[in-house]
């Protein structure tokens, strides 16, 4: 059957150098084993499926899924959906104001022309980072103890832990290997950027890593829901103010931003999106 897709590039300062996602328009009939297996063969980080919403507070309800995982929330798949839906003509009720429906509950995204923002869903898990685990992780990195300045749970859905390091630099070279340690990664790190340093003036370098299938380590170019729940720690613990703004993608080319900011006590995340490809998908 034809539905309506498309593929929208996320968070990015230019074309196709943000963070894809596949929306599916109109999943009504599909399994759960089709959302699966086109979400593996589509090799994306995430793909999504649009559906009506089950309470009249929301515009639309959809799911997400990680290749064969399905998540309770993330970040570039919401704002890729509402451009999505919203590109296909949707109307929210509120003008200006998205209300998305996910496995997390209800999501607002806020509407300034091509800028989409929300606000991330209560963290599920926060405070520190068992030191066995956290030894863990820096192995993994690779990266010297004497570098990690703060770490936190900092998961709102996927799982997250969170490293500040010592500076952008190190960040940018880090190259994880998880060969020895088996299991289910979600790691996500920040370091400040010198003034000047980047020429399109963001405040913070972010990676973040996760495994395939328990082994593979793979880096996604830029993450919604990391930045969400990091940015939330940062401003509580005074280790940022907002207005900031991030940079991530860096290390795989790619040129991500993230507008971090707060208004009416919430914190919002941020970015350009980009319809890259309109048409129907058979599913």
């Amino acid at each position: 059957m034809l539905r309506n897709f498309r593929q929208v590039d996320v968070f990015g300062v230019q074309h196709y150098k943000g963070n894809p996602v596949g929306v599916v328009l109109d999943a009504m009939g599909l399994s759960d084993d089709d959302l699966r297996d086109y979400s593996v063969w589509s090799n994306l980080s995430e793909c999504t499926f649009v559906y009506p919403p089950s309470t009249g507070q929301a515009d639309y309800r959809f799911r997400i899924f990680s290749l064969s995982t399905e998540l309770p929330f993330a970040g570039h798949p919401m704002l890729g959906t509402a451009r999505a839906w919203l590109d296909q003509g949707g109307v929210p009720r509120q003008q200006g104001l998205i209300i998305a429906e996910c496995e997390a509950g209800l999501v607002p995204i806020r509407i300034e022309e091509d800028l989409l923002s929300f606000v991330s869903p209560p963290a599920t898990r926060t405070g520190d980072v068992e030191p066995g685990y956290l030894a863990q992780v820096i192995e993994i990195l690779g990266v010297a103890a004497d570098s990690v300045l703060a770490a936190q749970w900092m998961d709102n859905g996927p799982g997250w832990v969170g490293l500040q390091l010592a500076d952008a630099a190190t960040v940018l070279e880090l190259a994880p290997n998880a060969a020895g340690h088996p299991g289910n990664w979600n790691i996500g790190v920040i370091g400040a950027l010198e003034p000047g340093e980047s020429p399109t003036g963001e405040d913070f370098e972010v990676r973040t890593f996760f495994t395939e299938d328990g082994f593979d380590m793979r880096e996604d170019p830029v993450t919604g829901s990391f930045n969400a729940a990091a940015a939330a720690w940062m401003l509580d613990t005074d280790r940022a103010r907002a207005p900031y703004s991030v940079r991530q993608g860096t290390a795989m080319d790619r040129r991500g931003r993230l507008e971090i900011s707060v208004a009416d006590g919430k914190v919002w995340v941020g970015g350009a999106t980009h319809v890259a490809i309109a048409g129907q998908i058979d599913l």
